[in-house]
């Protein structure tokens, strides 16, 4: 029934398979691939037809990853899948950034490119699977994709090997020092998205070669199964060069187009572009609506070709810059009064407000996919306002591009952030950008890293970033440094380098040509480490290094570490003991499973007083020792008092003074502060105090000037006598004083206290 055809590959230690044929047998190309466990299947679909006036190329990637593929039901109130996650959107942009490119210009039928896992093995990252799926789907399409292209992630161990396909959590825990992703074709790599922990720019390079060369090999597989069942390709109609009226535009607007390219203000180079297209729109106010339209591609290429050959011919850039020169920076920290730490990063016509907010772990970011519940205590939030550029538009809605910016920029820093013990805060960053002309993700790099130093949060070192661009025709190339707006839109590659002074913490690469070779990607690592190098010189000159402790208007936060017998205690019965040190002292507690107590506020008295709560609880009393306590319940013959956070213990009558005292409410009420001292403590761990052998203002010992009473062994004590009228039958004690020990509430029934008369029993037992 099925003409399913399948190809397979042992690749990284396990078998990689595509088959297509038996499922959604009616899209334009469906493959089902499995590596490991994992099954991800995609299904591309493609219009017949161009919609009318349609000028751009309409390619949609979807991304999902279902719960049901890891054995899992979605939590929320509907209990189905939602809105795309943040990974599921950054996925979406791996397959698509890669593919793009490889279509052929003037193709403006619309395509979806749908990716589903449907099993997930806990093992096997689903991304790279999704890639290749994409990859193998579109080249068995029909479609005009001038693939195939291969995938790869790549992990580099601290015994400097590469290693293939790391589960996420290896390539970053603590063997790992690197999490890389490489898209590319046979002959060269199309995409690189990866964090590092600050590796050189030699075995960054390393690690993208590796990836190439293991994305052949399943090139080769995507091919073998394209021989097998690819469909006829579409016909493309032929496409017109439109020379003459190329030569016609260049003729009317090419002076206004070069004169325009030589203006280093942005705005004053906007308004001249524009004052030329219109030109060339009235040019051609009497064509039909799809010579108009065309008129509009021919002006936008006759603007490459003139900046282009500009800088490839005689390395004039835009602004004047040379091609390895970098924009005048400004950079300042506590911008923002009231924010935790702020910094205003400005590189040329590019700039950002970065702020950090510091809180404590119950504002960790909660995060529910295919692996479970996991929690990030480090988050960083790219916005782009339409104002940023001059325009009018969208404002609020958080785009794919602002999520894939906020996550390179997340990658650049993550690597130099302290560990949770040294630094127990969740840590904020959100860099709003109020002026763009290129680069503002790195520019989100610099003042991220600004604005975490003025926060307090100790980095291992800051971190800038920087946008290379290339121009290349045929055999000649040209990298630049730190690239505009423009020179990114007209130019060839959007190259992205982030790091320290010690090393490469992310890199990033996008290109719109056919791929780039190991010299290009050599050369501009080189000219990217001297771009960052002078980046950070500006940076250090607004702040060398982070502050010494946090912001006053940040919480602080104070670590530590008890038994984990003990945590039953300080959490009490339904959490009762850990909301009444909140309560009481206004400070945050968080205990984990292990025993580590976080206290927070912004305020070190409530923190000071939740530690001592804490360590009373934990603490074990020891005799002989003065504590302060609080009356907690009076009863006939004494006064329970608490005096380490969770411990009572009984100060009886005859304790409180030297002089006798009737009842003990003649001395003491519920709620009053006494200092005691430690007596004894029982086998049973019960606790007999004195206030009367301490200065109850001072809190110093007093002399015990009262003389020890005698007292006999037990052994010694015959046959006790007459007990008070008790009788041989034992009869029932009444509230339980007839035997003189702390058997009142919160005190048990300790024994060993004395009985001091009368008023000690029950009314029936007196005689």
């Amino acid at each position: 029934m099925f003409d399913k055809k399948t190809v397979s590959l042992e690749w990284g230690g396990k078998t990689l398979t595509l088959e297509t044929g038996q499922i959604a047998r009616q899209a334009d190309g469906a493959v089902l691939a499995t590596y490991g466990e994992t099954v991800v299947l995609c299904a591309v679909t493609a219009a017949k037809s161009v919609k009318e006036g349609q000028d751009f190329f309409p390619l949609t990637v979807h991304y999902q990853e279902k719960f049901s593929a890891a054995g899992r039901i979605p939590g929320g109130f509907f209990k189905r899948e939602g809105r795309a996650t943040e990974k599921e959107t950054l996925t979406s942009r791996l397959i698509d950034r890669p593919c793009r490119p490889l279509f052929p210009e003037g193709f403006y039928n619309e395509i979806n490119v749908i990716c589903q896992v449907l099993s997930y093995d806990g093992e096997t990252e689903p991304d790279i699977v999704a890639m290749i799926a994409a990859s193998a789907a579109l080249t068995i399409s029909g479609l005009p994709f001038m693939g195939p292209i291969g995938a790869a992630r790549v992990g580099y161990n601290n015994e400097g090997e590469y290693v293939l396909n790391p589960t996420v959590a290896d390539a970053l825990g603590e063997d790992g020092n690197l999490d890389l992703v490489v898209a590319a074709t046979q002959d060269a790599v199309m995409m690189v998205e990866s964090e590092a922990k600050e590796l050189t720019e030699e075995q960054m390079l390393g690690a993208v070669m590796f990836a190439h060369e293991e994305s052949r090999k399943v090139i080769g597989a995507i091919i073998d199964l394209a021989e097998q069942a690819a469909k006829e390709p579409w016909e493309l109609p032929a496409v017109s060069d439109n020379s003459d009226m190329k030569d016609k535009l260049k003729a009317l607007i090419g002076d206004d187009i070069a004169a325009a390219y030589k203006m280093t203000d942005k705005s004053e180079r906007s308004d001249a572009l524009n004052a030329a297209r219109a030109k060339a729109k009235e040019a051609f106010a009497e064509e039909d609506g799809q010579t108009q339209m065309t008129a509009g591609k021919v002006v936008k290429k006759l603007e490459a070709e003139i900046v282009r050959g500009a800088i490839l011919k005689d390395g004039q850039r835009i602004d004047g810059r040379k091609t390895d020169e970098v924009r005048p920076i400004e950079a300042m920290v506590g911008l923002l009064p009231r924010t935790h730490g702020s910094a205003l990063f400005t590189r040329g016509e590019t700039q950002a407000i970065c702020t950090t907010t510091l809180g404590t772990k119950d504002a960790e970011q909660m995060i529910d996919g295919l692996e479970g519940l996991s929690y990030n205590n480090f988050m960083l939030h790219y916005n782009f306002p339409p104002y940023s550029v001059g325009e009018v538009g969208r404002f609020g809605f958080t785009s794919r591009r602002e999520t894939g910016h906020g996550k390179l920029a997340y990658r650049a820093l993550h690597p130099v952030l302290p560990s949770v013990e040294d630094f127990p805060y969740t840590i904020r960053v959100l860099s709003d950008i109020t002026e763009s002309n290129g680069s503002s993700s790195m520019a989100t790099v610099c003042g991220g890293s600004l604005s975490m130093m003025d926060a307090g949060v100790p980095l291992k070192r800051p971190v800038s970033g920087i946008a290379m661009g290339l121009i290349l025709e045929g055999e000649d190339f040209t990298v630049l440094s730190d690239i505009l707006g423009d020179e990114d839109h007209l130019g060839d590659m959007d190259f992205k380098v982030a790091g320290s002074e010690e090393g490469i913490t992310s890199l990033q690469m996008d290109i719109k040509v056919a791929g780039i070779t190991q010299e290009i990607m050599t050369q501009a690592l080189e000219q990217a480490k001297a771009g960052r190098a002078h980046i950070l010189g500006k940076m250090t000159e607004a702040l060398s290094g982070s502050r010494g402790e946090v912001s006053k208007h940040a919480p602080r936060i104070e670590t530590m570490q008890i038994d984990k017998s003990k945590i039953r205690d300080i959490i009490g019965t339904g959490g009762k003991v850990i909301r009444e040190i909140v309560a009481e002292t206004g400070a945050k507690v968080d205990i984990d499973d292990e025993g580590t107590i976080k206290i927070s506020s912004s305020n070190a008295d409530e923190i000071a007083a939740a530690k001592a709560w804490i360590e009373g609880i934990v603490e074990e009393a020891e005799v002989g020792k003065i504590y302060n306590g609080k009356v907690v319940n009076i009863v006939d013959f004494g006064a329970f008092v608490n005096f380490m956070g969770g411990k009572d213990g009984l100060v009886h009558v005859s304790e409180m003074k030297n002089e006798r005292v009737e009842k003990p409410t003649d001395v003491v009420s519920e709620g009053q502060e006494v200092k005691v001292k430690v007596l004894e403590i029982d086998q049973r761990g019960k606790v007999r105090l004195s206030m009367r052998v301490v200065d109850q203002e001072t809190g110093e010992e007093l002399e015990d000037t009262r003389p020890p009473r005698e007292s006999k062994p037990r052994g010694d004590r015959g046959d006790r006598g007459d007990r008070g009228g008790r009788g041989g039958d034992r009869r029932p004690r009444g509230g339980g004083g007839g035997r003189g020990g702390d058997r009142g509430p919160r005190g048990g029934g300790d024994k060993g206290g004395d009985n001091d008369g009368p008023a000690a029993m029950p009314d029936f037992l007196k005689d």
